[in-house]
């Protein structure tokens, strides 16, 4: 821009001189002038930002970062969160590290449901839509033996897709029907507000598939719906939930014991909520 130009020959030659040999207006180079003047209004923000992005190793993003925010009193949307982290190339490090993905589908084990969501995950609705599945997580520890060992963690939550707010959730050391049912009923209790037809959407894992599952979805007049078999798209906001979750707070950090573990994801959310039994 010649504005900047003339900026950086201001410091060598007279204003008049350079604007009478570039032919260009005073008064657009005096507007120019004020913009370059102007006080970054987010150097606040962006500095504080950056320094989190630091603190944290570089494995926050920008939701993390944003709920960090406004835990230090700033009233900042996400979007600006990123749109910041953006123009620095502030991007979590473990972005792109992926891990096999665990599959609740045992084959077909009892009714299978219609895939009434179709993927309209959006409504104007809290609580119409309502979507679950199980994620596993591992951890390491030492035997009795001192020998290495890989322990497993299971998360249940249950999302509003009106929002895409975790309404409720359950870990567990291993997969097992009460964590699902117990996170299934709490959904249930919240969700009873809603004046309108409730549905309740998941892939075709086992624990959907339970006649407990579907008769609490039945007596509470609540509508069944499942995904395609191995199609991870018809419940993507699910998916994009753990894939998030999982870069944020898991994906290249060690944890320790099922309890480290656990207690990582509860402050994830800045909350705490009884887990499910412990069937270690």
């Amino acid at each position: 821009m010649e504005s900047r130009v003339i900026k950086e020959l201001r410091k060598e030659f007279r204003l008049k001189v350079i604007l009478e040999a570039l032919n260009f207006p005073k008064a657009t180079y005096m507007y120019w002038q004020k913009q370059f003047d102007k006080e970054n209004e987010d150097q606040e923000i962006e500095d504080e930002i950056k320094k989190i992005f630091e603190e944290n190793d570089g494995n926050y993003g920008y939701r993390r970062i944003t709920g960090e925010l406004r835990g230090r009193g700033h009233l900042i949307n996400h979007k600006k969160v990123q749109r910041i982290m953006r123009k620095f190339k502030l991007k979590s490090i473990s972005f792109t590290r992926k891990s096999r993905r665990y599959s609740s589908y045992k084959g077909m084990i009892g009714r299978i449901a219609d895939n009434l969501v179709n993927r309209r995950f959006d409504t104007g609705i809290p609580y119409q839509k309502i979507t679950t599945d199980t994620s596993e997580f591992k951890y390491h520890y030492l035997n009795e033996n001192g020998k290495v060992c890989i322990g497993k963690l299971y998360l249940d939550p249950f999302m509003d897709l009106f929002n895409r707010e975790i309404i409720s959730y359950r870990i567990s050391g291993r997969l097992n029907s009460e964590a699902v049912l117990s996170a299934l009923s709490e959904a249930i209790a919240v969700t009873d507000a809603c004046e309108f037809r409730r549905t309740f959407h998941s892939d075709q894992g086992w624990a959907y598939q339970m006649g407990a599952y579907t008769r609490k979805l039945s007596d509470n007049r609540i509508f069944q719906s499942m995904s395609r078999k191995g199609n991870c798209l018809d419940n993507s906001p699910m998916e994009s939930f753990f894939s998030v979750l999982k870069q944020e707070m898991f994906h290249g950090k060690i944890y320790e014991s099922y309890e480290q573990l656990e207690e990582a994801i509860h402050n994830y959310y800045g909350i705490t909520i009884i887990s499910a039994l412990n069937l270690d």
